[in-house]
């Protein structure tokens, strides 16, 4: 399941445009962009239900035959950026954030008061730079543009991006988000920039309360050319057709799995063999589990062949002193050539100087991808500047009574995926979960089990799932999860449940 995607990502690097808007024509965001670097952005008896995992040589690129889309927008507050990711999910497109090479703050954006955003928009010769940009852009074909409304218009910094390429013969779609007013004359201004061979479509105005349906019936009315894009996948977005995830170290993982915390060698076997004639694919162990020979030898029993499975392991604190041999130990407990991803248990005493060994393992070929777990917002801000790999992964305790509303948009701005443990709770909190009242009423709508609707719920927020169990007919069940979907207003009911209430210390 680990098959290495063509482009090794070395890192996804993000922007803040630092910006609320100050009135209701100045709304939008800041977001990632694929095809361009920038600097960093900060915006703000065992079932299924007791034994949840705990804390703990490029390819080729496949040429595309059809046609190619970006997503090109300039974002300060969120709203754009929204809209830009809903298209690009929906279009299988690249995304690219306009970035002022000098962020707009506050002021620049305080509306008549004789500031930066109010000097650019009434120069009709301004043209903030910008910072970093689009590579080949002569390998698309449909270009949206996206952008908010200021003084009626688009802001100059998009007449900047349109300038400063050489666009022929490509559709481009406006975009652009306001409380008020309508796309009107800001896109026509905008065709005297570009080469008379590209088309222009009327585009469409989006306001702050729009919803990803309003995005996916305007791109289902467009008459878009059959795009070869989404045949590769993108970094951090879930692929509910393969049921797997592109990390940013390039490989695939599973977006549901097995956690093995508190399983015996024996519950081992038997679990990881329901799991993988189930079609399961991802494994989560750890050094503390104590079971990594376990894991490693049901791996080696089963007839599925190595490279279809994901096995994530853990180095504990007591690790961390002399990381480089625990690895080589993880990987003679376990038994494998490779271990597909290797992640610090949680922060303690040594933890960069561990994570800069694992860096090291991923360079000698014995670790794929490596991660953190039970790291959060401040923790990753200190954490990140001292190493040199973006983390692939973070794994926290996620579940309905403790969400992380905060934690998980914030690493996932920074290409990395986010997998919860405790998904069903915890033990001693799991049957209070499954019994409440408003998962019991969603489950019964969709004909499924409490569980299904906890775990399809964190896959609809973008996190993997890893639920612990040593039966069969539980971890199958666990694994049956794209067969139904959450309704915006069950995800909304969902949502209203956060108790911020965390079930271990981590």
């Amino acid at each position: 399941m680990k098959k290495f995607i063509a482009i090794f990502l070395s890192a996804l690097l993000l922007t803040s445009c630092g910006a609320e808007a100050v009135t209701e024509e100045q709304t939008d965001a800041v977001s990632n962009a694929t095809t361009t670097t920038a600097p960093e952005e900060t915006e703000p008896a065992a079932s299924s239900e007791d034994l949840e995992s705990e804390p703990e040589a490029e390819a080729e690129t496949p040429e595309a035959s059809g046609s190619k889309i970006l997503v090109a927008y300039f974002s300060c507050t969120g709203t754009t950026e929204q809209i830009a990711e809903w298209i690009a999910s929906e279009t299988g497109a690249d995304l690219y954030e306009i970035v002022a090479a000098d962020p707009y703050t506050d002021e620049d954006l305080a509306y008549y008061t004789g500031g930066r955003a109010d000097q650019e928009q009434s120069d009709d010769s301004a043209r903030p730079e910008i910072s970093g940009s689009v590579e080949d852009i002569s390998q698309y074909d449909v270009i949206f543009l996206g952008y908010p409304i200021w003084h009626g218009q688009a802001p100059k910094i998009v007449y900047t991006f349109l300038e400063s390429y050489d666009l022929e013969n490509v559709t481009i779609i406006p975009f652009c988000t306001s409380h008020s007013s309508g796309i009107g004359s800001s896109a026509e201004n905008l065709h005297s920039l570009v080469s008379d061979t590209v088309t222009w479509d009327s585009g469409r105005r989006f306001s702050g309360d729009a919803t990803e349906s309003d995005v996916i019936e305007w791109i289902e009315s467009l008459d878009l050319p059959e795009s070869d894009v989404s045949e590769v996948s993108q970094v951090g977005v879930f692929n509910f057709e393969t049921k797997t995830v592109l990390l940013n170290s390039g490989y695939e993982m599973p977006i549901v799995g097995l956690g093995t915390y508190s399983l015996s060698d024996e519950e081992c076997a038997v679990s990881i063999a329901a799991l993988l004639e189930a079609g399961g694919r991802l494994i989560d162990t750890a050094y503390m589990y104590g079971n990594e020979a376990a894991v490693g030898e049901a791996i080696r029993n089963s007839d599925v062949p190595r490279e279809e499975i994901f096995v994530i392991t853990k180095l504990y604190p007591t690790q961390y002193s002399n990381a480089a041999e625990a690895i080589d130990d993880a990987l003679e407990r376990m038994g494998l050539d490779y271990i597909d991803m290797i992640i610090l248990h949680h922060p303690g005493d040594g933890d960069v100087e561990a994570y800069l060994a694992l860096e090291q393992a991923v360079a000698d070929g014995k670790v794929h991808s490596i991660g953190l777990s039970n790291w959060y917002i401040e923790e990753l801000e200190e954490f990140l500047p001292q190493v040199n790999i973006t983390p692939a992964l973070v794994q926290n305790e996620i579940h309905p009574y403790y969400q992380e509303n905060d934690v998980i948009p914030y690493i996932q701005s920074l290409g990395i995926v986010v997998q919860g443990w405790y998904p069903l709770g915890g033990r001693g909190h799991t049957s209070e979960l499954l019994n409440d009242e408003t998962i019991v009423a969603i489950a019964e709508a969709h004909g499924v089990s409490s569980a299904q609707v906890i775990l399809r719920w964190n896959l609809q927020k973008g996190v993997v799932v890893i639920p612990g169990s040593s039966d069969p007919d539980h971890i199958r069940e666990n694994l049956d999860l794209f067969d139904f979907e959450l309704t915006d207003e069950e995800m909304d009911a969902i949502n209203a449940l956060d108790r911020n209430e965390k079930h271990d210390w981590y």
